[in-house]
């Protein structure tokens, strides 16, 4: 497929356990990217990230939660084996994921993240502070200063600690967004001069609007697990006040759920 065919895809969760994992998403890709990055504004941009994902993660009972999906999808697979047609390979493969991602939540603390954030004086002063704009700056953090002019294998080591039970919980939520996107399989649908409105016969986790490029448009959402509508706007001109498409729209749409 030429570059110019790839569509562009718009995400909307439509339920709060969802709309979390998604954002966690997000930060863990921020991270990844940000730790390659050995400089000093890398490693700061590192470290906000990791007090991004923390504080999330010390928000609610998510290891529960995510336990709570695996494994339900886990058994659900499972009697999937009995049925034929089933690719056992591919099958296992799933399954083995499954149960590596289940073992390594149990294995974690139920609130490792928002333990750290207590009990860890350097981490508390840099999370009240990054928040002011340039509010961590050298004569702000003098300790932050400090920690960032050491050897890149102790600003490693650090980090390290800090993440290591953060890996778990990436693996798990990746793999639980990976199966959600992929069981079902995107619908053609047409928006009438812009607009289309849906009634999804059962419940919606994920609501996925596939758009091809060549539209020069985005998706306005406004969605509950039991109806939604789609407004296309014109991106034409990023810096003009954005308005409804009047003509049709072909595009692709997941209604997705485990």
């Amino acid at each position: 497929m030429a570059v110019a065919e790839i569509p562009v895809v718009f995400e909307q969760p439509l339920t709060e356990r969802v709309r979390v994992f998604l954002r966690l998403e997000f930060l863990f890709g921020q991270y990844r990217h940000h730790r390659r990055d050995a400089s000093e504004y890398g490693t700061r941009a590192t470290l906000h990230v990791l007090l991004d994902i923390l504080s999330v993660l010390s928000r609610s009972d998510l290891k529960n939660d995510i336990l709570k999906e695996l494994s339900e999808q886990h058994a659900a697979l499972t009697r999937l084996a009995q049925r034929p047609g089933i690719d056992p390979d591919s099958l296992k493969s799933v399954l083995d994921e499954l149960t590596a991602a289940v073992n390594g939540m149990q294995q974690l603390a139920t609130q490792f993240a928002g333990n750290l954030m207590r009990e860890n004086d350097f981490l508390i002063t840099v999370a009240n502070r990054y928040g002011m704009p340039g509010g961590t700056c050298g004569f702000d953090l003098p300790t932050l200063h400090y920690w960032l002019s050491q050897s890149r294998a102790g600003l490693e080591r650090d980090l390290d600690a800090w993440s290591a039970d953060m890996r778990p919980f990436e693996q798990a939520i990746l793999l639980y967004l990976r199966l959600l996107r992929q069981s079902r399989e995107p619908e053609a649908v047409v928006a009438q001069r812009g607009m289309h409105i849906h009634n999804p016969p059962g419940v919606c986790h994920l609501l996925r609007v596939h758009v091809p490029r060549s539209v020069s448009a985005y998706p306005e959402i406004s969605a509950s697990r039991h109806r939604f509508s789609i407004r296309f706007m014109s991106a034409r001109d990023i810096n003009a006040r954005s308005q409804q498409l009047m003509v049709d729209i072909p595009f692709d749409m997941q209604c997705c759920v485990l």
